[in-house]
């Protein structure tokens, strides 16, 4: 299971309701590529997912959906939202992680 963190499903909640896709859900995952071979993407979701492969479920009011594949790399992983000096955004915490790059946006198993 992926977690989310109180401060990330309110921007979530926050960003589905100024797009006007109050229904829809947040599509993540993990693709090649990035400075350490893997790297998380996340995108907004507005279908169930393919229901004979991917796993959908909902934390603190957040609809996540997750492919076979990625999942594999994001069990026990933690969404976030960070806002500091330099800017604000999402983050993942991986604890499958073996290392990261230094902007922090790619990973490796």
């Amino acid at each position: 299971m992926i977690n989310v963190t109180e401060t990330a499903a309110s921007k979530i909640n926050e960003l589905l309701a100024e797009e006007n896709k109050p229904g829809a859900g947040l599509r993540v995952f993990v693709q090649g590529g990035g400075c350490s071979g893997f790297q998380y993407g996340l995108m907004i979701d507005e279908g169930d997912g393919d229901p004979s492969s991917d796993q959908v479920f909902e934390v603190n009011g957040v609809r996540l959906v997750v492919d076979p594949i990625s999942i594999r790399y994001l069990k026990g992983a933690e969404v976030d939202f960070v806002d500091n000096i330099a800017g604000g955004g999402f983050t993942i915490r991986n604890p499958n992680a073996k290392s990261t790059c230094g902007c922090g946006s790619s990973f490796s198993v």
